[in-house]
């Protein structure tokens, strides 16, 4: 099997999309979820009223990035640009729990030896 260079848009559609910027925020995870929070305004730039008419729901921005088809970085950016105007809230996933919180081994043990006695 052939593996295809991933597709990263014309260079010169990026660099118009993103007004040349190309500092994306690290503030959004691949799987933070996006909420519109506004309907598109008339003259408003399309990647970004795509972006709100795709985020009436929850969607993260990795699904945001594949339906747009533009890189994740160009995303970042965009997604930078509607938190700013308040046009989105950002959903970050929780924090995994530390190791001193999970379930006792001994206690899973248990519990795996009862469901197997079912």
């Amino acid at each position: 099997m052939t593996r295809r260079p991933v597709d990263t848009g014309d260079p010169d559609r990026l660099y118009t999309v993103t007004g040349g910027r190309s500092r994306a925020d690290d503030a959004f995870d691949l799987v933070t979820l996006i909420v519109s929070e506004s309907e598109p305004l008339t003259g408003m730039q399309s990647e970004h009223a795509r972006i709100l008419e795709l985020c009436r729901h929850p969607t993260a921005l990795v699904e945001i990035a594949a339906e747009l088809k533009l890189p994740i970085t160009v995303v970042r950016i965009l997604l930078g640009d509607l938190l700013a105007m308040g046009r989105i809230t950002a959903r970050h996933p929780r924090a995994a729990r530390s190791v001193a919180s999970l379930p006792d081994s001994a206690l899973l043990k248990e519990v795996l030896h009862g469901l197997r006695n079912l």
